[in-house]
Parts: C-alpha cells; structure tokens; sequence
C-alpha cells in the first residue's frame, strides 16, 4: 500500500503542468478568481468567455506518443 502511494507522488512530481478549461462552455479563458486562492482559500475559477464562478476545472493532458 505505502510503495503505491509513493509510486502516486514520485508520477505527480515528474507531470508536467497541464491547462485548464471551463467545464460549462470548455473555453480555456478561465482563471482563479483572486490572488488569495491557492494559498488562504480554496481555489475558485472564472471563464471569462461564459461567466462561470467554481472551483471545478476541466484538466487535459497530452498523451505521450509511445514511438
């Protein structure tokens, strides 16, 4: 259990920073709220395009082409 939850981690460290998108619209022109989320409040994001307010985000990574 201990070596899979290191094996989590040591994969989060290494993955690059992937972009977000609005769940509502999928818009990429979306953004945290204020410059306090993230470190004293929970996150909380706005589409600028469909006016969206939430904490909920869409994530996509690029697959890594196995060549």
């Amino acid at each position: 259990m201990l070596q899979n939850v290191r094996e989590v981690f040591k994969m989060l460290k290494r993955r690059k920073p992937s972009k977000i998108y609005c769940p509502r619209c999928g818009s990429s022109k979306i953004h945290l709220s204020s410059g306090l989320d993230f470190w004293l409040t929970p996150k909380k994001y706005v589409c600028e395009k469909c006016g969206y307010t939430g904490s909920i985000v869409m994530e996509i990574e690029k697959e890594e082409s196995s060549a």
